[in-house]
């Protein structure tokens, strides 16, 4: 077997709060790894190390000489979707478009550049686009895709770039996060189908149940204090049977007293039945293709509510309405609080009642800014910290983040810290105005099991001691806070677009 890629006597730095230290550790071809362990462990260094994304790969990487991680070397991840996002927006000319749209980069056009125009592989593209259920997107702009779906197109776009001269890594940074029931299946059945000896794979992973199947090693990641490191690898039958293993998948969550400062005790006065959210027949299309059609939906005062619903449907449409982000809203019938939206407010006015947390709003934090510049900028609804905040405003910014277990990384840059505590950060940032509705877009995609966890309990603790109401997308059936008492599904039209239908919990 060949060795691909291999990492000696690694030491590797993020700020002065973290070191990661690995002795030995390689994939050779045909291997199949799952990196395991929790939020900021060192997961996604290790893997930017491997990709030789980061300064140090030059001195403790080595490739074999078949491989070429500039052509051999293809990533999914949370971080790329970003990327493209990112330089989709930067390019983005809709303004100057006869039509005012743009599309940028296509998702076919996306797919076929990770191969020369003149080994272009019409079967396999036919094949991945069958296997990812990708053909009604091929024709849209990456932008205008959901979190889910653009994942099955990184998928394909990195199987695409197979070939059969050389041997193959893919670094797959947790691929079935945000992604709904039928594709968690169509991306594992995928990646199984095309696992062989000249393909091979490494995996970052939180949960057990998300390990995907075909993995033969495991190696799994620890942290201790500063320090990052690999505590045990092999073969991944011995490895699950290990204490390191063990303890990191069994462990949970502890009771934390830190909300008590920031919440009332006790429930809070008994609320009138007053209408939050009303929603009267809405429309929304985006060119010629239907998003939502006919929608009507009540939340009121007593209603925390769960959003279901597969990839692509018009979730995050829909929140985009209500929210104020979207200009769709206006000119129909949306009412916020009792209000006719569009009937004066101003657009502040209509966030202040609203804290968000979700793809979008974490897509739009770049470098530059400090975890606690980012949750003060919650009181400000501005991307990043502008204005002059107060002592009263960076003490509650503190506490909110102590609550969440996050104030070793206070005065750390939030690009610096992993997925899943970048998450936990714009959670507190969401809470820090105390909102009357908390829009929660899949907010515990990147985290661990114990993450998770805390993050359900915070809820039902907001939900049962404030005046603030849940709004929860997710995919997943059993990872709800446990307040909700209404189900919000979408509904697949007939003639295109989707409907909701309103269910009591």
């Amino acid at each position: 077997m060949e060795t691909l890629v291999s990492i000696d006597n690694a030491q590797c730095r993020i700020g002065r709060q973290a070191l990661l230290a690995i002795g030995h550790f390689a994939i050779e071809s045909g291997e199949h790894w799952c990196l395991f362990g929790p939020n900021g462990c060192g997961k996604t260094l290790l893997a930017n190390l491997l990709a030789a994304k980061r300064p140090e790969s030059s001195s403790y990487v080595s490739y074999g000489p078949n491989f070429d991680p500039a052509l051999d070397l293809h990533i999914v991840s949370f971080e790329e979707q970003q990327r493209l996002w990112a330089r989709d927006n930067r390019f983005d000319i809709s303004e100057f478009s006869g039509d005012a749209q743009d599309k940028g980069t296509v998702v076919e056009d996306l797919i076929r550049a990770s191969r020369s125009r003149q080994n272009q592989d019409d079967v396999l593209l036919a094949d991945l686009i069958e296997q990812l259920a990708l053909a009604e997107v091929l024709s849209k702009g990456i932008r205008f895709l959901s979190s889910g779906q653009i994942r099955k197109v990184l998928i394909a776009r990195s199987l695409y770039a197979y070939r059969d001269d050389s041997p193959q890594l893919l670094i797959l940074d947790d691929p079935l996060e945000s992604i709904d029931r039928d594709s968690r299946e169509q991306i594992a059945n995928t990646i199984e189908k095309y696992m062989s000896a000249q393909f091979s794979s490494l995996q970052l992973c939180r949960r057990q149940q998300d390990i995907l199947p075909g993995v033969s090693h495991m190696a799994v990641m620890e942290r201790s204090g500063t320090e990052m490191q690999i505590s045990r690898q092999g073969l991944l039958a011995e490895v699950l049977k290990t204490s390191e293993f063990m303890d990191i998948s069994a462990v949970g969550i502890e009771a934390t007293a830190n909300l008590d400062a920031l919440l009332p005790h006790g429930i809070p006065i008994s609320k009138l039945r007053e209408e939050l959210i009303r929603l009267e027949d809405i429309q929304a299309n985006y060119g010629d293709s239907k998003v939502l059609v006919d929608v009507n939906w009540i939340m009121t005062s007593q209603d925390h509510v769960v959003i279901e619903g597969p990839n692509g449907c018009g979730k995050s449409t829909l929140l985009s309405l209500i929210d104020g982000e979207n200009h769709k809203g206006y000119g129909q019938q949306v009412f916020l609080f009792g209000r006719l939206k569009g009937s004066g407010e101003t657009i502040w006015e209509t966030k202040k009642n609203f804290g968000i947390v979700s793809n979008e709003l974490h897509n739009k934090y770049i470098k530059g800014w400090r975890v606690l510049d980012v949750v003060v900028s919650g009181f400000f609804d501005s991307v990043g910290l502008y204005d002059e905040s107060g002592t009263a405003e960076v003490d509650l910014a503190k506490r909110w983040i102590t609550a969440l277990g996050l104030e070793q990384w206070e005065r750390q840059y939030y690009h610096e810290i992993s997925f899943g505590q970048q998450r936990l950060v714009l959670l507190a940032r969401a809470m820090i105005k105390k909102p009357r509705v908390l829009i929660l877009d899949e907010p515990c995609v990147g985290l661990d099991d114990y993450h998770r966890q805390l993050i359900l309990s915070v809820l039902d603790t907001i939900a049962e001691r404030s005046l603030t109401n849940i709004l929860y997308v997710t995919h997943v059936a059993d990872e709800q806070p446990s307040c909700i008492n209404q189900v919000l599904r979408f509904k697949e039209q007939i003639g295109g677009g989707f409907s909701v239908e309103q269910v009591d919990s």
